[in-house]
Parts: C-alpha cells; structure tokens; sequence
C-alpha cells in the first residue's frame, strides 16, 4: 500500500476532530524532541479525544520523533487501552488522567524532564522569574512534593489537587507539567516555562544578587499577558517549521 493509501486509511478509522487532535498531538511529541523536551522513550504528552473522557498517548517505547498521529494510544478515564498496544506507560496513566477528570477545560497534559525545569525542581525556592519571559509565571506555577516513581494510582488525584487553576506545575525533584485547552498552548507554555528555568539557573551560577521588579510590576507583566494567549501564534509557526522540514508526523 502507498504511504498516500496509508494515510487515507488511518486516517477514516477516527472522526475528523480526533484526527486533528492527533496530528497536533504528533506534531508537539516531535517538537518536544527538537526542542530537547524528551528523555529517549521516557516523558509523555496526551491529548483530550474530542467530546469523550478518553485520552491519546504516546506508545511506550517510541521515540517523540516517531510519533505519529495513527500510531497514538487511546486510553480510557480506567486505564484501559482502546486502540493500539495494550503496554502503556503506568506513570503516564497516573500523571495524566486526574488532571482530566478534575479539569474539564483541559484538553492537553504535557510533561517534561528538560534539564532547566529538573534543575529548578531541586531548589528549594522554586521558580524565581529573572526576566519579562517568565513574568507570566508569577504566582501562577503549582508545586507537587516528589513520591517517587508515579506508579501510585491515588497520586493521580493529589496531582490534579496540587495543580488547582494553575496551568504550570513543577514537581519536585522530577520535572515540569503545563497544560492548556489545546495541544498548542501546552507546549508553548512549556518551552517559555523551559526557558524561564534555564535563565534562573544562568543567573544564578553567576552569583551575583538578582534584580527582581518587585511584585506589584511582576503581576501587571504578568496580566499583560492576557493579550497574547500562548500557542495563538508561535504553534502555527512551529507546524510550518516542522511541515518544511519532515511532515511525516500527519501519517
């Protein structure tokens, strides 16, 4: 079969919406690896089935720059793969499907063990914002004391209870968790995350004392915000990067 038959194959066995869903939900697992997010098959990002309770995964074993939007894993609220391998990632599961079921106006979880946000993980004062980037994070990141590897099913709630209204959660000694109401504001809202924790760690080798605007500026910086909703126009940018370079992501 041709990779055009193939394609159109995948691509009628999912509604019109899924299939969107799953395109962007590739295309953000092969950013995540350009960008350095991904830790060799560890790591994972999901997505909300459109009006279900059900979510994709990546499939455990897989680079993110294998992923596919037809080679996803569809798993139910229980745990229990639909469509596609029935191995999945546990930790994956427990980190993802509380935050789901307790966040109705979530549609993506995407979490990351990309070396500024492990290092920030392990200070004690969290995530300090050193400059305008990372304003849009003040008071607005989540902590979760770390409990081990997360193959505790009960964690799955206290996860989503750590994160509240919060869209960005760090986790302590472990790594980073953002989310959005879609697949492109998750993942931008990482990567300034990402970037707003290797700058703190870059100023802070220096040693030398931190200039911080003090709060009432950081929060006006931060509610300015509100004008440029993450993703509305880095993701397109980012799907042509990605269209010009290698779109085998849509099969």
């Amino acid at each position: 079969m041709s990779t055009a038959a193939t394609d159109i194959s995948n691509r009628t066995r999912f509604s019109e919406q899924e299939w969107q869903t799953r395109v962007d939900l590739a295309a953000c697992h092969r950013l995540a690896a350009r960008f350095g997010f991904d830790e060799i098959v560890w790591n994972h990002i999901s997505a909300r089935v459109p009006e279900t309770d059900n979510f994709l995964i990546n499939r455990f074993g897989l680079r993110f720059d294998e992923i596919t939007a037809s080679n996803l894993v569809t798993i139910n609220q229980a745990g229990e793969v639909l469509d596609g391998p029935k191995d999945i990632n546990v930790t994956a599961y427990v980190i993802h499907h509380g935050i789901y079921a307790a966040r109705s106006d979530i549609n993506c979880v995407m979490h990351s063990h990309s070396r500024g946000g492990l290092a920030v993980s392990a200070l004690e004062c969290g995530l300090l914002p050193v400059m305008q980037g990372a304003f849009m994070f003040h008071n607005r990141v989540a902590y979760h004391d770390y409990e081990g590897i997360s193959d505790d099913p009960d964690e799955s709630t206290r996860l989503a209870k750590s994160l509240g209204e919060h869209n960005a959660m760090i986790l302590r000694n472990h790594g980073l968790i953002t989310v959005g109401s879609t697949v492109g504001q998750a993942f931008v809202q990482m990567f300034y995350l990402e970037q707003a924790c290797k700058t703190q760690i870059d100023v802070m080798s220096t040693g030398a004392k931190l200039a911080l605007p003090d709060d009432e500026i950081m929060e006006h910086a931060a509610q300015q915000q509100r004008h440029f909703a993450p993703g509305k126009f880095e993701w397109p940018a980012l799907l042509r990067m990605l269209d010009d370079t290698d779109p085998s992501y849509k099969e």
